[in-house]
């Protein structure tokens, strides 16, 4: 066993101990990671060593000089919490799968770097659900409803889709959907998967997990019988921390609603079909000591104490990182929202500099636009791609996600600063606004500039019920809220000046996109047909297809939730109307 420690930077004391494993494991990776801020104790006994999972369990130790006090840990699991919400289950349910996932990954005999990847696979699996709920509201109506049924059967076959799809459409309309879903083998169902794996791989890489992390979140929809997708992969092809978290999902669920017997039951009966069978032997045995306890204590103190060593604290710089990937995927529950949170998260940071605020109160109302719309992952998206009126029971759940931003991140004390802004950004000084109906008293400079930046942001990007305003109708329909006394005038002039100064740069074209190339990106994101886009660019669909298979070479990608990141990232989201 050979152990080092590091104070603040990689010098010669250090390469003089490592040289003994040189190769052994990457050192410049490791550097690169600490960029030179902290201290990193970790103890090595041979074999391969990934860098990153070493700083996860033995921990970045702050030296006070731009650490934000946040775990990456504690960040993901409040992550875990907006999962919950798309998964129309009750609120902490991720966390006590992952409880339940860390025991059982123990008691299988995995060692300590093993069970951290088991730890952070539970608690993302399901984070990349707001990457298929355009879709697959397009086929089910309620995205969050449907996934939720779904824990209740082995496998979704024609049976399950018949009774399911097209709800509330005309009964014709619905036999359509049937019939091409049948046709197609279920294509559509197919790619909404591999859209949603390929979006939380890459978040478990942009939170610096390494492919120890993304590979088993990619293979989320396969099965031990190897009739899942999108791969087929069967029995031990599967990586040993998704075979768990297969399972930890599915057997909190049914404990939850029914108890130990129940979890027992709906464990034995998908033995061999959904689960490995060895894991669940070893569950049933003890199943009582395996979900002892998920409803008698807080299960965000339990899943965070579990795993002691996961104890690596982000650099503020790295917290930035991590929440701008969190509203890019929020982002993504509505081809009418890509790329909204980061915009208004530009907008409202550079208006509130320009208004003088203190930089801790620039950080922190950024850090809140960032992730304003969290929320929204607990509405249906056939609420939001809604181009009706909504009923009074719509309006209810969707005044309801604010709320829901500031629920989710309560803990720790550091996101809960900024959640609380967060949760304002539809308050107005009136006290018209919702959740709480506050009014100008109760409203903060930081969150008028939000409120503000929110509505500006919005106005120029299409929506289900009218399309993307012009720069001159925006800014009338803001000084209308001001003069309606919804919005502070301040905040409005501060915010219209910032918008006025904004330059998008795209003289350096990102993955060698042509011009033609970024123009499709910009309507793919939006959910437009080949056809539509046709019609819009003035060529013909085979020509679209072309560009579109062009575009997703260069991004390294195969499905159009991992394009539209791209296109949120980089600002290349088209402001035409939504495809509906």
């Amino acid at each position: 066993m050979m152990r080092f420690t590091r104070a603040l930077n990689f010098g010669s004391a250090l390469e003089a101990e490592s040289s003994a494993v040189a190769g052994r494991f990457d050192l410049q990776g490791l550097e690169a990671l600490l960029d030179g801020r902290s201290r990193i104790e970790f103890s090595f006994d041979g074999g391969e060593v990934n860098p990153y999972l070493v700083v996860q369990f033995f921990g970045v130790i702050d030296d006070g000089t731009g650490g934000s006090g946040i775990r990456l840990a504690e960040l993901v699991a409040a992550l875990s919490l907006t999962t919950d919400l798309g998964l129309g289950q009750p609120l902490e349910h991720v966390l006590r799968s992952s409880l339940i996932a860390t025991r059982l990954a123990e008691a299988a005999g995995l060692d300590e770097e093993e069970r951290a990847v088991v730890f952070y696979v539970s608690l993302l699996a399901f984070v990349g659900c707001s990457a298929d709920s355009h879709e697959t509201a397009a086929m089910f109506g309620d995205d969050i409803a449907i996934r939720a049924a779904i824990r209740d059967v082995d496998r979704v076959g024609v049976g399950f889709v018949a009774r399911r799809i097209g709800r509330g459409s005309p009964p014709v309309r619905r036999a359509l959907m049937v019939g091409s879903f049948v046709a197609t083998g279920g294509r559509a169902m197919a790619e909404a998967m591999r859209g949603h794996c390929e979006v939380t791989g890459e978040l478990a890489l942009q939170l610096g997990l390494g492919p120890e992390v993304r590979d088993p979140l990619e293979q989320m929809f396969e099965r031990w019988d190897g009739r899942g997708r999108p791969a087929g992969l069967r029995g031990d092809e599967l990586a040993p921390a998704i075979r768990i978290v297969h399972i930890a999902g599915v057997v909190e669920t049914f404990h939850h609603r029914d108890g130990v017997e129940g979890a027992i039951e709906v464990a034995d009966a998908r033995r061999g079909t959904q689960f490995d069978p060895a894991l669940i032997d070893r569950f049933c045995r003890d199943a009582p000591m395996f979900l002892d306890g998920l409803g008698e204590v807080g299960t965000w103190d339990a899943v965070i104490d579990s795993q002691p060593g996961l104890r690596a604290v982000l650099s503020e710089q790295e917290l930035d990182l991590a929440l701008e990937a969190f509203a890019d995927y929020a982002d993504l529950k509505s081809p009418y929202t890509v790329g909204h949170s980061r915009g208004v998260a530009g907008l409202v940071a550079d208006a509130a500099r320009g208004s003088g605020l203190p930089e801790a109160e620039v950080t922190e109302v950024r850090r809140a636009a960032l992730v304003h719309d969290i929320g929204a992952l607990g509405v249906p998206s056939s609420i939001w791609d809604k181009p009706s009126p909504l009923s009074p029971a719509e309006w209810e759940r969707v005044r309801l996600h604010p709320y829901l931003v500031e629920r989710t991140l309560a803990r720790p004390k550091q996101l809960a600063s900024f959640a609380a802004v967060a949760a304002l950004h539809h308050e107005r000084l009136d006290g018209s606004g919702y959740p709480r109906g506050l009014a100008g008293p109760g409203l903060s400079p930081p969150a008028r500039l939000l409120a503000s930046a929110d509505v500006c942001h919005a106005m120029s990007e299409p929506r289900p019920y009218r399309p993307a305003l012009t720069r001159p109708e925006a800014e009338r329909a803001l000084r209308a809220e001001v003069l309606a006394g919804r919005l502070d005038g301040d905040a409005v002039n501060a915010v219209l000046a910032a918008a006025g100064h904004r330059v998008r740069r795209r003289a350096e074209q990102p993955a060698g996109l042509t011009r033609r190339e970024l123009e499709v990106l910009g309507l793919l994101a939006r959910g437009h047909t080949n056809r539509k886009m046709a019609e819009r660019l003035g060529i013909s669909a085979k020509t679209v297809g072309n560009h579109i298979e062009h575009i997703y070479t260069k991004l390294g990608t195969s499905t159009r939730a991992g394009a539209c990141l791209f296109a949120s990232r980089y600002g290349f989201v088209d402001d035409a109307d939504v495809d509906g």
